[in-house]
């Protein structure tokens, strides 16, 4: 019997959670950016030849990195930083 499109759409929705290479899923982001952040985005993406998202992934995924060099595994600045509590 064939799905319907809400069965397929909840479907995938719930396939995105282990979806990826390694596994570890995809999250929803659902929020509103200023125009100036969005055009900004767009611009960056086309020069760089991806899409927004893979542009928006990049940025975040290496201010973390830049972060987390700078920050010691042993340190309290560590802990608050991942929300640890000892």
């Amino acid at each position: 019997m064939a799905q319907t499109t809400a069965e397929r759409q909840a479907a995938y929705r719930a396939r995105r959670a282990t979806a990826g290479d390694d596994s570890n899923g995809d999250r929803r982001l659902s929020m509103w950016v200023t125009t100036e952040a969005d055009l900004a985005l767009a611009r960056l993406a086309n020069r760089y030849s991806v899409t927004k998202r893979e542009m928006l992934e990049r940025m975040v995924v290496r201010a973390d990195a830049a972060i987390l060099r700078r920050l010691d595994p042993d340190s309290e600045e560590w802990d608050t930083y991942f929300g640890v509590s000892r």
